[in-house]
């Protein structure tokens, strides 16, 4: 099934919380699912991610023309970021259990790489020439080691996806106040509204 690769799924912030969250709803395991489970899905999102993450990587496009290949390699960098981080912003500290195995698969992402990075005006690059989807990937998430990165990841308390709040004073609660923030009201207004009707009917 194809998948609409709207800007609500690019609420993480950053390409590597946004790839953390191709998985919905983590935890769950009656709802859960993986919007990668098919490997073409992986060049839509690069295509995306392109246009939609074009500030942090500078204007650089992404590519992905052989999904079926780099798979295992996003995937490693997807899982071991999500853990990594989803696990500081629980215990407000990078466990250093989880290092080894995050490194290990940002290298492996960028091992075949033959690119420059972090030029003034070019994080990613130059942005006239596409850089391989991995090694972009690679480069975001270590970018989420940065002190003040980490102090800003949060988990969605709706969806669990994580992402970086750059609300002024640090107070953002949703990824997306339009459909996370507004489920969660409606969802408090559905309860508020049965309990008082279930008080009427036990007078």
């Amino acid at each position: 099934m194809t998948v609409s690769w709207t800007p609500h799924r690019f609420t993480g912030g950053l390409l590597a919380l946004d790839t953390a969250n191709t998985v919905v709803l983590r935890g769950d395991p009656w709802k859960t699912f993986d919007r990668f489970k098919d490997p073409a899905e992986i060049a839509r999102f690069a295509d995306a991610a392109s246009g939609f993450r074009a500030a942090e990587l500078g204007g650089r496009r992404l590519e992905a023309p052989v999904p079926d290949k780099i798979a295992p390699l996003v995937l490693s960098i997807r899982e071991a970021t999500d853990r990594l981080f989803r696990g500081a912003v629980s215990k407000g500290a990078v466990a250093t259990a989880d290092l080894p195995a995050f490194l290990g698969a940002c290298a492996d992402g960028l091992a075949g790489s033959r690119t420059e990075i972090g030029a003034v005006g070019k994080p990613f690059g130059d942005p006239a020439t596409p850089i391989a989807f991995e090694a972009a990937l690679a480069v975001s998430a270590l970018s989420l080691l940065r002190g003040d990165t980490l102090a800003r990841l949060r988990i969605c308390p709706n969806c669990t996806w994580l992402f970086v709040d750059r609300s002024r004073n640090s107070s953002r609660l949703w990824c997306d106040m339009a459909v996370c923030g507004n489920r969660r009201k409606a969802s408090r207004h559905y309860r508020r509204r049965r309990t008082a009707a279930n008080e009427v009917n036990n007078v």
